[in-house]
């Protein structure tokens, strides 16, 4: 997911030539990484869907339902109704009925939600919290009192450095989201 977030790997590549990064720096099958029917949730997002079907007739008729009905569960998870981040669902089989009025959106558009949601559940998701990345620029003597503030708030110091050819230090760190709230307030004091 990281690589279709930066940019490495898009939907508008060439479907060889991301299979061949896929492949080579990601470990994934060349023929998987070459049957990607989607991006999702918004068709650029870094949950993919993977045909790994042999020979299902009538596939070609459900793909646009498949990939509408995946990008409804990737942008609205079964646990807390938000987007997902790295899925990847791979299609092993698929029986469709015989006669064509079974196989429309209405059928195939829920199926496909729902059984997202299910191999989801299955996988033992994990809720991420949101985090800031900040970075604070500050005399040598108050770098003591920024810890101080970031342990009390959970934040998590990434760097230190000083600025070259000044006293000041720069503090990276990632602080959540939640605990960010008067953060400000507290480092003036």
């Amino acid at each position: 997911s990281l690589a279709i977030e930066s940019g490495k790997v898009s939907p508008k590549d060439d479907f060889k030539a991301r299979a061949r990064i896929l492949a080579d720096e990601f470990g994934w099958d060349v023929t998987d990484a070459r049957k990607i029917w989607c991006f999702g949730p918004e068709g650029n997002g870094p949950n993919v869907v993977v045909d790994q079907t042999k020979a299902v007739q009538y596939l070609a008729e459900i793909k646009d339902s498949v990939v509408s009905g995946f990008a409804w569960a990737s942008g609205a998870g079964p646990i807390l109704d938000e987007a997902l981040r790295s899925i990847r669902i791979n299609i092993l089989d698929v029986t469709l009925h015989a006669d064509s009025i079974h196989r429309g959106a209405g059928q195939i558009l829920p199926t496909m939600r729902r059984a997202t949601y299910a191999a989801i559940l299955l996988a033992e998701p994990r809720i991420q919290e949101p985090v800031f990345l900040v970075e604070i620029q500050c005399p040598e003597q108050a770098v003591g009192g920024i810890y101080s503030v970031l342990n009390k708030k959970r934040g998590q110091v990434v760097s230190e450095e000083q600025r070259p050819g000044t006293p000041l230090f720069t503090v990276k760190a990632y602080l959540p989201v939640n605990e960010s709230f008067g953060f400000t307030g507290e480092l003036r004091q």
